[in-house]
């Protein structure tokens, strides 16, 4: 008998304590009471409390955590939005007292502060402002969170407006506005382009014009200057300027003949005014050949004279 009273003993002792040990751990903090009255914070590690007397009423995470809250709210333009904003916060080591006394649901506290100051701060703004501000959206929620989480045994560490969404209809018309905006700046490089081109293009032409106009008249300046010089010519032979004139017109047309008969597929019709003004016209031709082949051989004559004159 005293050995099983003894075992009774030893287990009851054994269980004592292990219902007197609890371990707490890292980042979080346990509230003890005592027959129901607050008794003690325990911190992280190994504690002790006095079996069927003291009890652990709760534990709080002592860690950074986030509270995502999504408003629906109207800007000052009539334009229903939904904005999501992230709370992130810890309870404070030195208050866990309050904050697990003060507050049953801190969920639903922070959500309505943050609820509050949303819809009191984006009707404010214009849709396009609310997207530059948010920043100015999400410090007034965490200014307003400070001052009455505070007291509760919350710090709000930061608070983010991590998303913006308009309704459908208003995303779609924003997008048609900044793709048409997009495409009348569009248009104007273009036109600007096409404008450019049409200007260099004229520019070229005008430059190409020029240089033609230039080689024209350089052109007809070499060939008067050839005629003036075949006219010098002809007057050493003795052949007066109005003959040298008509030389070189009847060999001139025989050139252009010449550079016809040269195309296969040209033909060249000559049609007199009347017989007797085509009979005219190829006595003159032929007198005007003979008169070429004429002063033809003079010039080589008077060259032949004056080579031997030299030599």
């Amino acid at each position: 008998m005293d050995v099983i009273f003894n075992a009774a003993i030893g287990f009851g002792i054994v269980l004592l304590l292990f219902v007197a040990v609890f371990i707490v751990t890292q980042q979080t903090a346990a509230v003890v009471e005592r027959f129901g009255r607050f008794q003690s914070i325990r911190q992280s590690g190994l504690q002790i409390r006095i079996p069927l007397v003291d009890r652990i009423a709760g534990r709080l995470s002592l860690k950074i955590q986030q509270l995502d809250v999504i408003v629906e709210t109207k800007t000052k333009d009539d334009v229903f939005v939904k904005l999501k904003v992230s709370v992130q916060y810890m309870v404070i080591k030195d208050k866990v007292y309050d904050a697990f006394y003060k507050l049953d649901y801190p969920h639903d506290q922070i959500t309505s502060y943050v609820f509050d100051v949303v819809r009191a701060e984006v009707p404010k703004m214009r849709l396009d402002d609310v997207f530059e501000r948010k920043d100015d959206v999400a410090i007034a929620v965490k200014s307003e969170l400070n001052d009455a989480m505070i007291n509760y045994g919350y710090d709000i560490i930061k608070t983010l407006v991590t998303d913006i969404d308009p309704d459908l209809q208003v995303k779609e018309a924003m997008n048609r506005i900044n793709a048409s905006e997009r495409e009348k700046i569009a248009a104007q490089y273009e036109g600007d382009a096409a404008r450019i081109l049409i200007v260099e293009k004229a520019k070229a032409e005008a430059e190409s014009k020029r240089l033609q106009g230039q080689g024209i008249a350089d052109q007809r300046r070499e060939i008067a200057r050839g005629l003036e010089e075949s006219v010098e010519v002809l007057n050493k032979v003795g052949i007066n300027s109005q003959e040298a004139s008509a030389l070189i017109v009847v060999t001139q047309h025989y050139d252009t003949l010449q550079s016809i008969g040269e195309e296969t597929n040209s033909n060249l019709i000559l049609l007199p005014n009347s017989p007797q003004a085509g009979s005219d016209m190829l006595n003159n031709m032929v007198a005007s050949f003979t008169a070429s082949n004429q002063i033809g051989e003079a010039m080589k004559n008077h060259k032949k004279k004056k080579d031997a004159g030299e030599a």
